[in-house]
């Protein structure tokens, strides 16, 4: 293979024409570099601009948001007074009495909270006659009454030795008596399932356990603290039939109506006897230490444990029956203890917690039923009651 030298005669003419690049000359370490020259803080702050911390914007705007809010007034009673008391729109920014809303709101409403005016709540139609047996599934509505069924007066009574000692005579449980008009139960259904409606809750005649919540195996009367009275043979006969009767469509006597001040409540819609069995208290079974901050005013107690994180709640705010209308009473006025005509009783009925409501005294057709709230814990606030 053949070489290029380039002492050859033969060398390529522009090898001739290449330099070498000189390097730059260093400079003597003695030497320093020239001194820069400094602006004046005349010319700095000439062209400087203002910075404003963040934390002195947000407390600025706070007091904006403070200052607007000062005037603010109840745009039912005018007075801006109660502050604590006072709810704003979060859609309209305009204000209102807890007091002076229709139906009252006894607590501060967890998360956003719309006025009236700003609400998307649409007043709920009547509901036609096959759409109320189907919302309590209902198959068919009769005419037949059942006398063996349906009152207590054909039972054979049962023939029991005396003795000399002389007892106390428990009381027993009523039957509830039924209208006997069919139209007159279908309408009475329709009131109810129009604010089940109206409420976005589904109706359902027994505890619903969900996954999340409370197992049924957490519901064991067993755990009651100071233990709980069982429901007895003959009571539970009563239970069951009551149970029946609803399924048939034979209802109690019983309209849901709605009071401007008091919202939906429960109304007799015929006479019903002291100690007669209304209704059992129904919903979502939850352990209370995930209720606490619920805003929901109708958690009903069905187990109070030694272990506060085993007691258990009914919450009805999206399963329920009528009695989550049934209202209560003001524990602290005179006047209004009177108006209670039914109470809360727990059972333990086949070793689990249930909650029933029964009449304590007579009540007439026209009558509103009310309970007592706090009839195991004091602690559910009643003073904005009526």
């Amino acid at each position: 293979m053949a070489t290029w030298n380039a002492s050859s005669p033969t060398a390529s003419p522009c090898s001739s024409s290449r330099r070498r690049t000189k390097a730059p000359a260093r400079r003597p370490s003695s030497e320093s570099p020239p001194p820069r020259k400094m602006k004046s803080m005349a010319e700095i702050m000439a062209k400087s601009v203002r910075v404003v911390v963040q934390e002195e914007e947000e407390e600025e705007d706070e007091q904006e948001v403070e200052d607007s809010y000062n005037d603010v007034a109840c745009e039912k009673c005018g007075s801006g007074e109660g502050d604590d008391e006072l709810l704003l729109c979060d859609k309209c920014d305009k204000g209102f009495h807890m007091k002076c809303l229709r139906p009252i709101v006894v607590r501060v409403p967890i998360g956003p909270w719309l006025c009236v005016d700003c609400s998307d709540q649409r007043p709920v139609r009547r509901l036609s006659q096959k759409k109320i047996l189907h919302f309590f599934r209902i198959e068919k509505l009769t005419d037949r009454t059942d006398k063996s069924e349906s009152s207590q007066e054909t039972r054979k009574p049962r023939r029991r030795s005396c003795s000399l000692t002389v007892k106390k005579r428990r009381r027993k449980l009523l039957p509830l008596v039924p209208s006997e008009d069919p139209e007159r139960r279908l309408t009475q259904m329709g009131t109810l399932a129009t604010a089940l409606t109206a409420l976005g809750i589904k109706y359902i005649d027994g505890l619903n356990y969900v996954p999340g919540m409370a197992p049924r195996s957490a519901n064991q009367s067993k755990f009651e603290k100071g233990g709980m009275q069982v429901l007895s043979k003959e009571d539970l006969e009563t239970l069951e039939q009551c149970q029946a009767m609803c399924r048939r469509g034979e209802c109690p006597p019983l309209v849901v109506v709605f009071d401007p001040l008091e919202g939906y409540t429960v109304e007799a819609d015929g006479p019903i006897k002291d100690l007669t069995f209304i209704a059992e208290y129904t919903g979502d079974v939850d352990y209370l230490q995930n209720r606490e901050k619920d805003d929901c005013d109708s958690i009903m107690t069905l187990l109070l444990s030694e272990d506060p994180s085993k007691t258990l709640v009914i919450c009805p705010d999206k399963y329920g029956n009528i009695s989550r209308f049934i209202n209560g009473i003001n524990n602290h006025n005179p006047v209004a203890k009177k108006k209670q005509n039914c109470k809360c009783v727990r059972y333990s009925i086949k070793g689990e917690c249930r909650v029933l409501l029964v009449a304590t005294r007579d009540i007439s057709k026209g009558e509103r039923l009310y309970y007592d709230y706090n009839g195991y814990e004091h602690e559910y606030p009643t003073h904005h009651f009526l």
